[in-house]
C-alpha cells in the first residue's frame, strides 16, 4: 500500500520542473574601431558583466535569460564588444512557490549558462579573435547577493530603485 497522498490516476499533482527550450535569444558583435585597432599589439582588457532576466509567461512557464557582455579594450579603444542573451522556457508543476524563486535564480541559470559561454567563445572566435570561456558562475552566491540588495533596498525605503544588480565577473 501506497503513503502517497491520493492523487487523480495520471498523477498530476506530483511535482514537476521540465526545460521546455534553451535558445538564443540575441547575439550581436561590434568592433568600432576596426581594422586600425586589429594592428595594435598590446593584450587586451576584458570585462565580462552578466545579469538574469526572468519573465513570467503563464502560471506555470518562465522564461529565464542570461544576459551578458564581454568588452575587450586595448589602450582605453574598444577591440570588440559581444551582447549575448541565452535563454529558456522552464515550465513549473505543483512546486510551492517558496521554491519557484530560487529555483529561477539558481538552477535555471545554472542549466542556460554552457550555451550561453559556448555561443560567446564560438562569435568571439569567428571574429577573428582568440575564444574568451567565460568563467564559472556561483548562481546561488548571485542569488543570495540580490536577496541581500533587495532587503537592503526595502530596509532603505530610500526611492531610488535604479540600484545596478549586475555582476561583473574578474579577468
Amino acid at each position: 500500500m501506497s503513503d502517497a497522498a491520493p492523487n487523480s490516476a495520471t498523477g498530476t499533482n506530483d511535482p514537476s520542473f521540465v526545460i521546455q527550450r534553451v535558445y538564443l535569444k540575441d547575439l550581436s558583435l561590434e568592433q568600432p574601431n576596426a581594422p586600425g585597432i586589429l594592428l595594435v599589439a598590446s593584450e587586451p582588457q576584458i570585462q565580462v558583466e552578466l545579469d538574469i532576466a526572468v519573465d513570467r509567461l503563464t502560471d506555470e512557464l518562465f522564461e529565464v535569460a542570461l544576459v551578458s557582455t564581454v568588452t575587450a579594450r586595448v589602450d582605453g579603444k574598444v577591440m570588440f564588444l559581444v551582447e549575448a542573451k541565452q535563454a529558456g522556457i522552464f515550465e513549473f508543476k505543483n512546486i510551492p512557490p517558496e521554491q519557484i524563486d530560487p529555483m529561477l535564480g539558481i538552477t535555471c541559470p545554472t542549466i542556460i549558462f554552457p550555451y550561453l559561454r559556448s555561443n560567446v567563445a564560438d562569435i568571439i572566435s569567428r571574429a577573428g579573435f582568440q575564444p574568451i570561456h567565460l568563467s564559472d558562475v556561483n548562481f546561488h552566491g548571485m542569488y543570495e547577493h540580490r536577496l541581500a540588495q533587495a532587503q537592503a533596498a526595502q530596509g532603505a525605503q530610500a526611492g531610488s530603485g535604479d540600484a545596478e544588480s549586475k555582476i561583473i565577473l574578474p579577468n
